[in-house]
């Protein structure tokens, strides 16, 4: 029986009944105010339930979860990401079904796959949104430094940048010191067009530890990266800038591109004192189209605790009536079917989508494509590429050796 029916049939100065607290650990590094709204419009609504909110710190969502589940100490609702380590989570038991509910039912066919367990067929999140990887401009730069149009392909973007440099502006906004960003940036178009591109059954072959990726291919997506930074493309400082660091960049006009993601369309296409575009990353050789990165965001699941049903029941909430909150800044392609209040993604968002979800070959985000201890090891590696501490090459042999460990040691 919910609280509020109980109080109006109990006897006065009758025991006010028990209030279910669950734990929220969310990742949430540019909305933790909107999550605090969600979580307590909720607990107005269901004044049976209060929540906890816990932000995730560090570089990744799993790093996160790990110490939690070594520890027993299971949060009731958790972010997740559509990969491997997640249906592992759920095949054990630790994530529950969330197949029978309204937010699944909701979610948009072609993003259901990525959420579902590939051994024991298990819907274990929701997503919280569609992820695309783009390349953010300030359009008013491009104008001064004489810029008549976007690249198409690696070597024009080279081309753009010294423009730029040579028009004094700071041509790209690396995220050195967030190696999250620089995976969904560089690494995930790099992967994007010089593996996907090449590997139809890239996906299998991570999985059962046969894709190789000690190639000259894989240490091109290092060199690309070290290259931005030794032609002198990158903002003073960037090993050191953070993920809101890397945006204030970008918004007070400092740098001329942002290589991010979808879900920050409302901090990076609004309240700047220029115009801003988009445009799709040129990360494919000359003559080659270029393979766009799309998928699932980063979403919610809700652990097999006693306080499961409790966070059902906050979940559906977030895919309801709280998504319209996180819409309201984000302005995000909903991966809802239908998204009652919630206000449509930017229109420029829209469009890049639309365009890039029709190519015949498209790529996942990088946090779906490599197991979830490689994306640990690919932090580091990239880190100590763009400090010299490792050659591309030694990158590519070290990612390699990673991913086919984790095969041997989970997908046989």
């Amino acid at each position: 029986m919910y609280g509020c029916h109980q109080k109006d049939s109990a006897s006065p100065g009758a025991a006010a009944p028990a209030k279910t607290i669950i734990t929220a650990l969310v990742w949430a590094p540019d909305w933790p105010e909107e999550m605090l709204q969600i979580a307590a419009a909720f607990s107005k609504e269901n004044p049976d339930i209060g929540v906890n909110v816990q932000f995730m710190v560090g570089n990744s969502v799993e790093a996160n979860i790990k110490p939690r589940i070594a520890s027993g100490n299971l949060p009731d609702l958790v972010s997740v990401n559509p990969n491997a380590y997640s249906a592992d989570l759920a095949d054990q038991g630790i994530l529950a079904e969330v197949g029978k509910t309204a937010a699944w039912n909701n979610m948009l066919d072609p993003l259901k796959g990525d959420w579902t367990s590939r051994r024991q067929s298990k819907a274990f999140g929701i997503s919280g949104g569609v992820a695309t990887v783009l390349m953010y401009y300030n359009q008013d730069m491009f104008e001064k430094a004489g810029i008549k149009a976007l690249p198409t392909n690696f070597r024009e973007f080279l081309a753009i940048c010294e423009q730029l440099k040579r028009a004094g502006f700071t041509p790209v906004m690396w995220n050195g010191g967030f190696p999250n960003m620089l995976g969904n940036g560089p690494f995930s178009f790099g992967f994007a067009n010089n593996v996907v591109a090449r590997e139809p059954a890239w996906k299998k072959k991570i999985d059962d530890g046969t894709l190789n990726l000690n190639t000259p291919a894989v240490a091109d997506i290092f060199a690309k990266m070290s290259l931005i930074v030794e032609r002198g493309y990158v903002q003073d400082g960037y090993m050191a800038t953070d993920y809101d660091g890397g945006i204030r960049l970008f918004k007070e006009g400092k740098v001329a591109m942002a290589f991010h993601g979808s879900w920050a369309a409302g901090l990076l296409l609004h309240g700047n004192p220029f115009h801003a575009g988009v445009f799709i990353p040129p990360w494919n050789a000359p003559g080659k189209r270029v393979v766009p990165v799309i998928g699932s965001e980063t979403g919610f699941a809700v652990c097999d605790t006693p306080n499961k049903a409790a966070a059902m029941r906050f979940l559906e909430f977030i895919a309801g009536k709280g998504f319209g909150i996180l819409q309201a800044k984000r302005q995000n392609i909903s991966p809802f079917r239908q998204s009652a209040g919630a206000i449509a993604g930017d229109p420029r968002i829209v469009e890049y989508t639309r365009v890039v979800s029709r190519y015949p070959v498209t790529a996942s985000p990088y946090y779906s494509v490599l197991p979830s201890n490689s994306i640990e090891s690919l932090h580091r590696l990239m880190q100590d590429v763009l400090l010299n501490r490792i050659t591309p090459k030694q990158a590519a042999q070290l990612l390699d050796a990673s991913v086919k460990n984790e095969a041997k040691m989970h997908y046989k």
